[in-house]
């Protein structure tokens, strides 16, 4: 799926061992055909999410760009570290990964997240990642599962961690939430965050994007109930 029309190779330090790996990034010319409510993004042609995710081909640590270019405190290093000293995770450098190389390098990083406990929302998105995935080779039950997971891991996030985080409001991750519900079949839950959302009157002013997305959704769902409603009439 990769080609140098698409993608290059870099090499970065592993902030686990310390190793140079090399790593396989995207360019930016890749043209979209069209995004789903949960931004899911589908190119033509190519697909980047095969590569979102970063593994050091000599200890195995996998993880996006953001965190494995980050600041990782040292507790972490160590206990990952440690964890990996004594394990083989066998995931080979490959310049043109396929799809089972991309579920693979998304699961690694699922693990070590919740290894190292990083916050729920990275995990959420780390989940929804993969989901998508599993949406563009159409394995529905895999999609859904990780959706699932992802909209919990959401959920107790916004419950439970201060956002901004990750470059995500909590508005955001609220419409995410809602759009997991829309496509997960819970119009109930769907329609319960998004009008969370649209009877915020300052994000009208303040974010005025996620407050049109929301209320679009809504609309949708709307139709889409009193459309189920006219065929249970008849």
């Amino acid at each position: 799926m990769g080609n140098d029309k698409y993608t290059f190779v870099v090499e970065k330090k592993c902030p686990v061992c310390g190793e140079t790996t090399r790593i396989v990034k995207t360019k930016s010319r890749i043209i979209v055909d069209h995004t789903d409510e949960d931004f899911c993004v589908h190119y033509q042609e190519f697909n980047p999410y095969y590569y979102r995710i970063w593994v050091c081909e000599h200890c195995g640590y996998a993880e996006d760009e953001s965190h494995f270019l980050g600041y990782m405190p040292e507790r972490n290093k160590a206990k990952l570290s440690e964890f990996l000293s004594s394990r083989h995770v066998g995931f080979e450098f490959h310049e043109e990964r396929s799809h089972a190389d991309a579920v693979a390098a998304f699961k690694l990083a699922i693990f070590y997240a919740e290894y190292i406990g990083s916050s729920k929302a990275h995990r959420a998105g780390l989940n929804l990642g993969l989901a998508w995935l599993f949406r563009e080779s159409g394995e529905k039950e895999k999609e859904t599962a990780f959706m699932q997971e992802a909209v919990k891991l959401y959920d107790e996030s916004l419950a439970e961690e201060r956002y901004p985080i990750g470059g995500m409001t909590d508005n955001t991750v609220m419409y995410i939430i809602g759009a997991i519900y829309y496509r997960l079949g819970d119009l109930e839950h769907a329609t319960q965050y998004l009008s969370r959302i649209m009877s915020d009157n300052d994000l009208r002013v303040n974010d005025r994007q996620t407050y049109d997305r929301a209320r679009d959704l809504w609309q949708d769902i709307r139709a889409s109930k009193e459309q189920e409603e006219k065929g249970t009439d008849q």
